[in-house]
Parts: C-alpha cells; sequence; structure tokens
C-alpha cells in the first residue's frame, strides 16, 4: 500500500512539473508574440564611458518611424517577427528578422571581419531557454543568442549578451571599431515593449581584445493602431513570397553547420545590393516564379560565402 501511495505521489510530482514548465513556455510564447503588430518607435544611441580619456565622443543618435512587425512564422517551438519600416504611405523598407527557437542547440558566434563560428551547445546548458536569432535586412546572419524568458513581479523581459557586427546606423562611417558586444534586454510595457541595450564598441585584433566606448540604446515600441501599417501589409504581401524563397535558401545553409564568412563585395557589389536587384526582377511579373527564382538566390548566396 505504502508503495502505491509512494508510486502515485512520484507521478502527481512528474505531472506537475511537466505542467508547470508548459505553462512557462507558453507564457515565453505570448510574451513573443506580443512584440508584433503596429508600432512608433523611437531610436535612441548616446556614448557613455571611454576609458581613453582623450576619446571624442560622437553625437548621440536619434531616429523615429512607423513599424509594422509581423508573425511570419508560428510554431511550438519557433516564432519568426518580420519588421517592416514605414516611410510614407508608399515607400516601406524591409528591416531586421528575428526569429526566436526554443531550446536550440545551434548558435554562429560572431568573430569580426565579416565571420561567424558555429558553435553547439551543450542541450542542458539552454533547458528552458530562447534563442533570438537576428538577421540583416536581406535575411544574411548578424547576431545570435539565447537566455531565458523571466516573469516575475509583473514584468516580462528576456536578457542576453553577445558580439555582433558593427550596427547599420554606423557600419558605413566608422572604422576606429570592430565589434559591438551588445546587451540586449527585450521587455513587454504597457506601451508597447522596449528593446534596451548597454553595448560595448571593441577593437578586436588576433593579439588582444580592446574597449573603444560604451553606449546605451533605447528602442522604444509604442503600439498604434493597424491602419499607420496598411502600406507595410500591401508591400509584404507583394513580397513575402520571394522573401520564404530566400529564408529557406539560408536555413540550407545554416544547416550545415559550418563556420561562415561573408564577402563584402562581389563584381563591385555588395550583398545588400545583389539581393535588392534579384527582389526587383522577381516581382517584375504578375506572378512570382518560386522555381525560376530560388535557384538564382542560392546563386546570389553562394557567391558571398567563402
Amino acid at each position: 500500500m505504502k508503495k502505491t501511495s509512494l508510486f502515485f505521489a512520484m507521478l502527481w510530482l512528474f505531472c506537475s512539473i511537466i505542467a508547470k514548465g508548459q505553462d512557462k513556455k507558453q507564457q515565453d510564447i505570448t510574451a513573443i508574440k506580443n512584440m508584433c503588430g503596429c508600432f512608433e518607435v523611437a531610436f535612441d544611441y548616446a556614448e557613455t564611458f571611454s576609458p581613453d580619456t582623450a576619446y571624442k565622443f560622437v553625437k548621440p543618435y536619434h531616429a523615429k518611424g512607423v513599424e509594422w512587425i509581423v508573425l511570419e512564422e508560428d510554431a511550438d517551438s519557433k516564432l519568426v517577427l518580420q519588421h517592416l519600416l514605414v516611410i510614407n504611405p508608399t515607400t516601406v523598407i524591409k528591416h531586421w528578422r528575428e526569429d526566436w527557437l526554443y531550446e536550440n542547440t545551434a548558435l554562429l558566434v560572431y568573430q569580426g571581419n565579416r565571420q561567424w563560428l558555429f558553435n553547439k551547445m551543450n542541450p542542458e546548458k539552454v533547458k528552458g531557454q530562447w534563442t533570438q536569432k537576428v538577421y540583416e535586412v536581406e535575411d544574411s546572419p548578424r547576431y545570435e543568442q539565447t537566455a531565458t524568458w523571466i516573469h516575475y513581479d509583473g514584468r516580462h523581459y528576456w536578457e542576453s549578451k553577445t558580439p555582433a557586427p558593427l550596427p547599420r546606423r554606423e557600419y558605413s562611417k566608422r572604422t576606429d571599431y570592430n565589434v559591438m558586444i551588445r546587451l540586449n534586454h527585450h521587455e513587454i510595457t504597457d506601451y508597447g515593449h522596449l528593446h534596451e541595450q548597454d553595448n560595448q564598441k571593441i577593437i578586436r585584433t588576433e593579439a588582444q581584445e580592446q574597449l573603444l566606448v560604451e553606449e546605451k540604446g533605447i528602442n522604444a515600441y509604442r503600439k498604434v493602431e493597424d491602419s499607420k501599417c496598411i502600406a507595410a501589409k500591401e508591400w509584404w504581401e507583394k513580397n513575402r513570397l520571394f522573401w520564404a524563397d530566400v529564408r529557406a535558401t539560408w536555413a540550407e545553409v545554416f544547416e550545415q553547420q559550418k563556420d561562415i564568412k561573408m564577402l563584402d563585395k562581389v563584381e563591385d557589389k555588395n550583398f545588400f545590393m545583389a539581393m535588392t536587384e534579384l527582389e526587383t526582377a522577381a516581382n517584375r511579373g504578375r506572378k512570382y516564379d518560386s522555381k525560376k527564382i530560388k535557384p538564382l538566390i542560392g546563386e546570389v548566396i553562394r557567391k558571398y560565402i567563402k
């Protein structure tokens, strides 16, 4: 009788742990999905500290806009969020993309000089965690990091630290550093959500790593009526099939689980220019032809991977 009672007690405990884990995962999914919608966004960055007393701080950066974040893929352990920047009622720019993967064990870690090293992690170390994989506007790799979503005291946030390339606001303007160590903090708020950053601009060489300057970043996403994002929705409807093929082609590259080195230019064109030209050609006709275009996407991507 005692053995039977012990068995049922252990079974109850096991089921409770499973149920609690499922409830926690659902909270995570809800938080990630809450970052979707139409937002007015303010992007603010300011350099705060440098160990070099002779360093001249760069003027603070401020920009704003309207952004539509669409849930492009919705699976139990994978959520794909695509950002689209609305410039005006007739102009939309495909912005960055973020994939959220549950208990992911494969990471590309940025080293500098447009190179990422593949890192296979122990499943036990990522148990209950979500990886955020961030991609460039043309869906090439940018940075990846893993951490646990926290739901406590009325707050819902996720925070992790990782090396990354220079941000787009600086990569064509600055050569005094080559790696940014990003501490990214994503939090759901009463007005929408917040992407807070504590960044370190690093001079990385084979011999050493030196801090140039630290930076604070605040990207505030304030929820607005979906009507402000109609242009983005219409643009995405016309272009989403092309970018679905781009994602699928990149996925084939990532599945090889190898290091990646991106070339700056091929035939005097950078990767963004090459993909933009292909996108324009692909959507020139009345109907998108995946059988014709997807092989061309693969050809372009392979040209830029060393």
